[in-house]
């Protein structure tokens, strides 16, 4: 019996498609050692002759097992067997903004659950299109899962269409598409309405509260309709401003950026000038982190490090899940 039998033998599984049937008929083939390792696989003319199958499903499948670890592709050589094991895990493609401390917390929780079995290549788009692009295109085809946190850009979705929606887990920021897929993202312009009121009562001992957010940035347009809802509904004098420039702190204002760099210049300049935070100034922070903690800065934040563990138990139990992590307001000492 050759794999061309093995592959037909699975003509009678109803619920198996060619592709199903071509993965696990060369799984089949390996695991009843037909095929050995560094045995050469048919070429993907022979299985197109032998089966009738498209050239296309045949890639797909041939990908699929080169994601797995099991086939390796020799350019102009064809695919031979890599790897006795097929039970070998997926390999995995992660792809963050970057490696802020919030951010890792997902990445060290993710990596940990997923254990050692997994085989993990992590890619950073730094919030640049291009560079997003760039990163798509040379790792299509090459993995079996794509965990990725898209970025707030008009051509986002139409990169994402290339990734097949059964090893797409979309996280961080939600990107709307067309089927299902997973995604474990927050959400942030009703929890931001939610946290602002929440603190009303606080804000309000203050004269003014001021959002430094630039048009330019990455950060989410939500929290901006959320600050400006808030601040018509509960009547508060607010403001949003560009950016934090040093020397322009003032007394008696409410003080609000997802900015961390900007986040410890107004630190720095409170002990300059004596301010109290928390009694002078307010000080609010997004996304929280253990220095925001040990600092004493108040935050609201999603749980990044279970994000991180719900995305890999999810590919490890081989399911979808669609969940919005919910948002924690962290009360502290600076509002």
């Amino acid at each position: 019996m050759n794999v061309f039998d093995k592959i037909r033998e699975l003509e009678q599984v109803a619920s198996y498609s060619k592709h199903d049937r071509l993965v696990q008929g060369i799984i089949n083939t390996i695991n009843d050692q037909i095929l050995l390792p560094d045995d050469t696989l048919p070429s993907v003319n022979n299985l197109i002759r032998e089966l009738g199958f498209s050239r296309e499903t045949i890639m797909k499948g041939y990908r699929e097992l080169v994601s797995r670890g099991i086939v390796e592709s020799k350019n102009r050589l064809g695919y031979y067997v890599a790897n006795s094991s097929t039970e070998q895990l997926l390999k995995v493609a992660l792809l963050m903004y970057n490696l802020d401390s919030f951010e890792e917390q997902f990445y060290r929780n993710f990596r940990q659950t997923l254990g050692n079995g997994i085989s993990l290549q992590v890619f950073f788009h730094h919030g640049n299109i291009d560079i997003f692009e760039t990163i798509l295109q040379r790792i299509k085809g090459q993995f079996g899962m794509y965990v990725i946190a898209p970025i707030p850009h008009p051509r986002t979705k139409d990169l994402l269409e290339a990734v097949p929606r059964n090893k797409l887990l979309m996280f961080d920021r939600f990107e709307p598409l067309e089927g299902e897929f997973s995604h474990i993202t927050q959400e942030f312009e009703q929890s931001s309405y939610k946290v602002f009121t929440e603190l009303a009562d606080e804000i309000r001992t203050f004269n003014e509260f001021v959002f430094f957010h630039s048009p330019d940035s990455l950060d989410p347009k939500e929290i901006v309709q959320a600050f400006k809802k808030f601040l018509k509904t509960h009547k508060v004098k607010g403001s949003i401003v560009k950016e934090f420039v040093p020397g322009t702190l003032e007394k008696n204002k409410v003080y609000f950026t997802l900015d961390n760099f900007a986040m410890w210049e107004i630190l720095k300049e409170c002990k300059q000038k004596k301010f109290k935070p928390g009694k002078d100034i307010g000080l609010l922070s997004h996304n929280d982190e253990p220095a925001k903690e040990f600092v004493g800065i108040t935050t609201y934040s999603a749980d990044f490090a279970l994000m991180g563990t719900m995305a890999a138990e999810a590919i490890l139990n081989k399911e979808i899940v669609q969940v919005t992590i919910p948002t924690t307001l962290a009360r502290r000492g600076t509002l």
